[in-house]
């Protein structure tokens, strides 16, 4: 019980920042279900992957609706991506939870260096690029949401702007799309490696946070059309810094065998 009231503020601030940002927000998942509701470290990027796909599914219809969404780049980028991501579930068979959490942090921190440094996609739009180069950006990236449990909007975007030369609209929309596809594959797969584990997941918890992440998500995407994009991702880019570096001085050292 107590986790599930713990679980509404960090579900409501997960969904915020996805409408608000329009990616990077899925990857306040994890530490919540893992720091405010206490949940193991496999359960929680399972759970993480059924919460982001279900969030990204819903905030693709608006897309749907206004004709935004690539199909093409959908199938080139996801497909591979779902692929990725089942092997990435697979691979978490065989590290231990303390060490993804570890590898979560240091995501954490890349997508922050993205959100302060970003790429100058507009003008780097142009013609699309060898199918191949797509194809393999997003095996990788489902990879690493398979094995870490982030949705990866913050890879995808830049990828099928640079890769896929699509206008930064189109990739925004596409990704949602991608990002559900890649996260339900993995979830799927994570459903076999609980069991091995003999580990269950808090349904009741993932709903509530499913829920009010949606319903999150639609407050954010109103509230971005009267703030400055440019001074949210800053914001938000430093407190991905710092819970960075809380989780990993939290997670390092056991993952490296240093803890007793």
């Amino acid at each position: 019980m107590f986790g599930s009231l713990l679980a509404i503020p960090g579900a409501i601030a997960i969904g915020v920042s996805l409408g608000l940002l329009g990616s990077g927000g899925s990857i306040l998942t994890v530490p919540v279900l893992v720091y405010l509701i206490g949940q193991d470290e496999k359960v929680a990027i399972a759970g993480s992957l059924f919460i982001v796909g279900n969030i990204a599914m819903a905030g693709s219809m608006q897309f749907l609706r206004a004709q935004l969404i690539q199909w093409r780049s959908v199938l080139v980028f996801g497909l591979p991506g779902m692929m990725g991501t089942y092997l990435g579930a697979y691979l978490a068979t065989f590290v231990p939870g303390i060490t993804q959490l570890a590898l979560f942090a240091v995501i954490m921190l890349l997508a922050s260096w993205l959100m302060l440094r970003p790429l100058d996609l507009q003008q780097s739009a142009h013609e699309s690029r060898e199918i191949w180069k797509v194809a393999a950006d997003g095996l990788v990236v489902g990879v690493i949401t398979g094995l870490v449990g982030v949705g990866g909007g913050f890879l995808i975007v830049p990828a099928l702007v640079l890769l896929g030369g699509l206008s930064m609209h189109q990739a925004v929309a596409t990704s949602l799309v991608v990002i559900a596809m890649k996260s339900f594959s993995g979830f799927y797969k994570y459903l076999d490696v609980l069991e091995q584990q003999s580990l269950a997941l808090d349904w009741n918890t993932l709903l509530l946070v499913t829920g009010l992440g949606i319903a999150g998500s639609f407050a954010g995407s109103l509230l971005a059309k009267r703030m400055p994009q440019d001074r949210l991702k800053k914001w938000f880019a430093w407190f991905l810094v710092a819970m960075g570096i809380y989780i990993l001085v939290r997670t390092a050292p056991a993952a490296l065998g240093f803890s007793t």
